[in-house]
């Protein structure tokens, strides 16, 4: 069985789990209860997303998906920052 086989066979496991988390995620930031909750929905769900497309761009061989995973993750980042000031300062500056 060859590498590329191999990685199809694998897709077809972790595909349908990461959409069932998409689903989830999606459930939890419309419906979460507290901004906590909410931040952490979408905080998942963009570390998962940019984890998924570093995944494709290992597979595709290409620089374009790597350079918007990283820019995704570092977004998700700062977004935590700016939230964790808010909470804890009740305002949000530089």
């Amino acid at each position: 069985m060859s590498l590329e086989n191999s990685f199809f066979l694998l897709m077809k496991f972790v595909i349908p789990l990461y959409l069932l988390a998409f689903i989830i995620y999606a459930i939890r930031a419309f419906k979460g209860p507290t901004i906590v909750d909410i931040i952490l929905a979408v905080d998942c769900l963009s570390f998962d997303i940019a984890a998924f497309m570093a995944i494709l761009a290992i597979y595709f061989k290409s620089a374009f998906l790597i350079s918007g995973a990283i820019t995704l993750a570092l977004w998700a980042y700062l977004l935590d920052i700016y939230v964790a000031k808010y909470l804890v300062g009740k305002e949000v500056g530089v």
